[in-house]
């Protein structure tokens, strides 16, 4: 088959003809991109300058921060790191999201420099060779931060977070005086304004360059697929130094005259929800599919015809979005109240929690993106959306399918303004992925015949039998995760001499709460070989034989993640293999 069948225009023409057949046709809201995020910020505080464009919680009460007092903390500090000769260079960006943390991101890419923005939870060997390589001339960070911040150069300049309120201060007087070295720094929109190391699942972290042009773009392609008002309010529950929620919970409500409810960490998220009402929350498949999970849990608990009843109203009030908020008024309460939106992204997520939460009366899509892409590609929209699907591509992008396969699989690819200017001093890199104007995203999928994109796997991930046939691990643990008894799986695959062909086994972490509330705090191992051997046996009457799951492993812990959530697949065969040699001698005995 023909690498080019899908060609650029043959796509925008199955795009075309596909909009035709949709049950409601897409609309696309107006949606202009900003010159720059420093004129973008400006615009907002012209606007909407004492609407609130953070909600934070200091010394037990939430405080607000205007835009007008957002931007002179920006220009205030942005003046008094130019007086100290912190310009024209990488300056590091490490802590808790904050306000502060907001601050220093706009103050630097509002022309000082680059800004580089590491996870906190970051080693402080891999934080030197960041510093190091990028050549960064200051690191800006939070007190948790404090010891890997001191441990780099001393040539490096140290600011913590808690110094920025005085330096604004002394900044923000120098430029009433007529000092306007900050605010009169030009942009280029199409130089190299911030650097994200991918923190990725496997290998080594990449510095992913991104411009304002970048940036700018897709923040104003999200905004064509979604309705929002200045009225919104964004809980800010990711770090903001990962692509998704920097655009989404930061750069989005910012350039649009919302507000961003800073959430003190998961633990809080309850707590945070009830008292900061959100309208819309952006997150990451596990914390959605416990948000519905302790929903339909706590729905159980109300009785043993409960959740029957409740699955009979989603589908006696489908089509009335406003009816199901009132008839399920006190769940949406015991989130806030106002949340209507619910925004998921950095994996795929069971598309039955997406169902289950939009019969509820959320509307939840699910998107797709990665960081060379600012980081977004495609999205579900409002009005129309598949919630098995990655969704639609952006207005002015461009999804293309290369290399098909005989399974009618093959690379995604795209093109758009926000693809990256490339990865940092890794020319070979970047030559792997961007060409000819397409940037190869390594993923694996389909586009069907309205135009939604599916993901079925990552190529390097791809397990090849010795029938030559292709099976996707990510598609196997889907299906494993859809099983209320299945906490976490990774599929893997060991060679067995035996058969002449490869073993496929599940790795499953099982759901301890689930277990509890089905067989009581003292259930048994049988017990969870039972459930997970029904959950393996579902998922093999569901697929392709040549997909089956030969055998599963318990693991005892949770997979090791990144700070985004994603599994680290890197070692878990590795690990699983001697439980694996064991549960084989158990098969055969």
């Amino acid at each position: 088959m023909d690498k080019e069948r899908l060609s650029l225009a043959a796509m925008r023409q199955k795009v075309l003809s596909a909009a035709k057949v949709f049950t409601k046709k897409p609309k696309y809201y107006p949606s202009v991109p900003a010159e720059n995020i420093r004129e973008a910020l400006r615009d907002s505080v012209r606007q909407f300058g004492e609407r609130p464009a953070f909600f934070q919680k200091i010394g037990g009460e939430w405080v607000t921060f205007t835009y007008s007092m957002f931007l002179d903390l920006v220009e205030g500090f942005g003046t008094e790191l130019c007086r100290r000769g912190i310009s024209g260079s990488p300056v590091i960006i490490m802590g808790e999201d904050s306000v502060e943390w907001g601050c220093a991101y706009m103050t630097v890419t509002g022309g000082l420099g680059v800004a580089v923005p590491v996870d906190s939870e970051i080693p402080p060997e891999e934080l030197g060779s960041i510093a190091a390589g990028c050549g960064a001339r200051a690191v800006i960070f939070s007190e948790k931060c404090r010891a890997k911040a001191e441990s780099l150069d001393p040539s490096i300049v140290r600011i913590c977070f808690s110094e920025i309120q005085g330096m604004s201060a002394a900044g923000l007087k120098k430029l009433h005086d007529g000092d306007t070295s900050y605010v009169n720094l030009p942009i280029d929109r199409d130089a190299l304004a911030v650097l994200i190391y991918t923190s990725g699942t496997t290998g080594m972290a990449k510095g992913v360059m991104l411009s304002h042009r970048n940036l700018c773009f897709d923040v104003a392609e999200t905004a064509a697929m979604f309705r929002y008002t200045p009225d919104d309010v964004f809980l800010a529950v990711l770090p903001f130094h990962h692509a998704y929620p920097c655009t989404v919970t930061l750069l989005f409500p910012l350039f649009h005259g919302c507000a961003i409810a800073v959430c003190q960490g998961l633990r809080y998220l309850t707590r945070d929800i009830q008292e900061t009402k959100p309208t819309i929350i952006a997150g990451v498949p596990m914390l959605i599919e416990t948000l519905y999970r302790k929903i339909m849990i706590n729905v159980r608990r109300k009785g043993p015809n409960a959740e029957r009843m409740v699955r009979t109203l989603m589908k006696t009030t489908a089509g009335s979005r406003t009816l199901k908020k009132y008839v399920f008024a006190q769940i949406h309460d015991s989130l806030g109240g106002r949340l209507r939106l619910i925004i998921s992204g950095g994996a795929a997520i069971d598309p039955s929690v997406l169902k289950g939460l939009n019969d509820l009366g959320f509307l939840a899509v699910q998107g797709y993106g990665l960081t060379e892409c600012a980081p977004l590609a495609a999205v579900n929209k409002d009005d129309v959306r598949k919630d098995a699907s990655a969704g639609l591509s952006l207005p002015h992008g461009l999804l293309d399918i290369y290399d098909i396969r005989s399974d009618g699989t093959g690379e995604i690819r795209y093109k758009g303004e926000n693809v990256m200017l490339g990865y940092y001093n890794n020319p070979e890199a970047t030559a792997d992925v961007l060409r000819d104007g397409w940037f190869y995203t390594g993923d694996l999928g389909y586009i069907d015949d309205d135009g939604f994109l599916f993901i079925t796997g990552r190529k390097k991930n791809l397990i090849v039998t010795a029938g030559g046939k292709n099976v996707f691990p990510e598609e196997l643990e889907s299906f494993l995760c859809r099983n209320r008894f299945v906490a976490e799986a990774v599929v893997v695959s060991y060679p067995n001499e035996n058969r002449g062909d490869l073993d496929i086994v599940a790795v499953i972490y099982p759901d301890a709460e689930a277990f509890r509330e089905e067989y009581g705090t003292r259930y048994t191992s049988g017990q969870v070989d039972g459930e997970l051997s029904k959950a393996v046996d579902e998922v093999n009457a569901s697929v392709q034989s040549y997909k089956h799951i030969s055998c599963f492993v318990v693991r005892q812990t949770e997979f090791d993640k990144n700070t985004s959530k994603k599994i680290k697949r890197a070692g878990v065969a590795g690990e699983a293999y001697p439980d694996y040699l064991r549960r084989l001698t158990e098969m055969k005995g």
